[in-house]
């Protein structure tokens, strides 16, 4: 939850963010955090039925995909989903891998892990910059962190 709402501001339209982990490790709950911290209060839903869900904040459209149930990557063009990675849009893609080849690339990506310990609580998470873009969300985060803001 603290690293979503950390991350909230940061994004800017046109940016494309993976979110890579295993069913369970939090992919959903990460975008639901983000969402709250920038003043969304409707329901966030996992978009694995319904491929994208698609929530408007200050004008700045987010897309939330989930192509976990893909068969094969062609599917992401058969459903139109290259519509959706525009200028006015954040993407934030769940499974990317199975849309390998037609999901645009990622400019950050998120790597959620459970813990290698049993006894040890919580996440891990591992943050990569992808691109220009990726960096400078980076570079704000863990100047943020780094003073004691998350």
């Amino acid at each position: 939850m603290a690293l979503g709402q950390a991350l909230a501001p940061l994004p800017m339209p046109g940016m494309v963010i993976w979110l890579d982990g295993d069913l369970g490790t939090g992919k959903t709950t990460l975008v639901r955090a983000m969402l709250r911290a920038l003043g969304y209060t409707g329901p966030v839903r996992s978009p694995t039925y319904t491929l994208v869900e698609v929530y408007v904040v200050s004008r700045i459209y987010w897309y939330h995909f989930d192509f976990y149930r893909f068969s094969n990557p062609e599917e992401f063009l058969d459903a139109g989903l290259d519509e959706y990675f525009r200028n006015d849009a954040v993407c934030l893609v769940e499974w990317p891998d199975k849309a390998a080849g037609f999901v645009p690339p990622a400019d950050l990506t998120l790597r959620l892990r459970f813990p290698a310990q049993a006894s040890c609580r919580g996440r891990s998470a591992n943050l990569l910059a992808c691109s220009e873009r990726g960096e400078a969300c980076l570079n704000v985060l863990s100047n943020h962190v780094f003073r004691g803001g998350a």
